[in-house]
């Protein structure tokens, strides 16, 4: 019973950490959370059913092209809505457009798909695989597989590419990046196509393994992605990992052994937890200003 819930858990958690590494990306940058990324992810899961449904894409197909979709969602979002405020009004009004944005995606899928949800036809066989007492499905394994190779690719891309040196370096200081060079407007912009293309492939994989998808579904995985990337240090990229899988394990024990009714609760309750023993996050630096 453990173990299972424990899969159970560490898959969750995968989607969770996909994205949350779009929020943590995002705000490493330009310091903005970007709350209309739960309705790039919610797009993602649409567009794969469309793939699916009427084009007859398996899911890997699909999902590679639901991940390009919403990387050029993605972008197109920082243009419009959080480009033309940069460097010229306050966090807040880049915030209060991030809502205005997520409210316009989701309002907008329900007036072309309808407000019910939807199901994925069959993609992926019901094969289950018994390893001794542990029952582990095929979709289980594509989850934590395809989570796993994007994350360590991620990981890879930010620490030995010229693209993610770009990336580290405007999270350091963007004024001294523009002066060294650094196109950064394109950095933002791949920062934004990457994070939007994780969520997308996060959006593909739930919306197969629950079979249900809905306009509104971004909302609280929007929410418990970037409680889990707060959870693991916002800014940390194996911060958001590692607050990803937490968050989903936590949230399958508390189903499991308490109740199904306590599942929000137990996920933004574990957050303030860890935030008031370490304000920072579990992965975060602490900050220290001169004065």
């Amino acid at each position: 019973m453990f173990w299972e819930q424990l899969l159970n858990g560490l898959t969750l958690g995968s989607t969770y950490a996909l994205i949350a590494l779009g929020y943590t990306m995002v705000y490493g940058i330009v310091q903005l959370i970007n709350f209309a990324h739960g309705e790039i992810y919610m797009f993602g899961a649409f567009a794969g059913l469309i793939l699916v449904s009427f084009f007859g894409f398996n899911l890997i197909a699909a999902m590679l092209v639901a991940m390009l979709f919403c990387m050029l969602l993605g972008i197109l979002v920082e243009r419009i809505a959080y480009r033309p405020l940069r460097g010229k009004s306050s966090r807040l009004s880049a915030l209060i457009s991030a809502i205005g944005v997520s409210i316009f995606l989701s309002t907008l899928m329900a007036l072309m798909a309808g407000t019910n949800t939807h199901r994925y036809p069959e993609v992926i066989a019901h094969q289950t695989y018994h390893l001794g007492s542990l029952d582990l499905s095929l979709m289980q394994i594509l989850i934590l597989a395809v989570s796993a190779l994007l994350m360590i690719g991620l990981q890879f891309m930010v620490q030995k590419t010229r693209i993610g040196k770009a990336m580290r370096a405007c999270s350091q200081d963007l004024d001294a990046s523009y002066l060294m060079g650094i196109n950064v407007n394109r950095v933002i912009s791949f920062t934004f196509a990457v994070g939007s293309a994780l969520a997308a492939a996060g959006g593909v994989m739930v919306g197969v393994y629950y079979n249900a998808v809905w306009p509104y579904m971004g909302m609280m995985a929007g929410l418990k992605a970037f409680a889990a990337a707060v959870m693991g240090g916002i800014g940390s990229i194996p911060g958001a990992m590692i607050g990803g899988l937490s968050l989903g394990i936590m949230e399958i024990m508390g189903v499991a052994y308490l109740s199904s009714s306590y599942k929000d609760a137990i996920a933004f309750g574990m957050l303030i937890l860890v935030l008031l023993i370490r304000p920072q996050g579990l992965m975060g630096q602490k900050i220290s200003k001169k004065v």
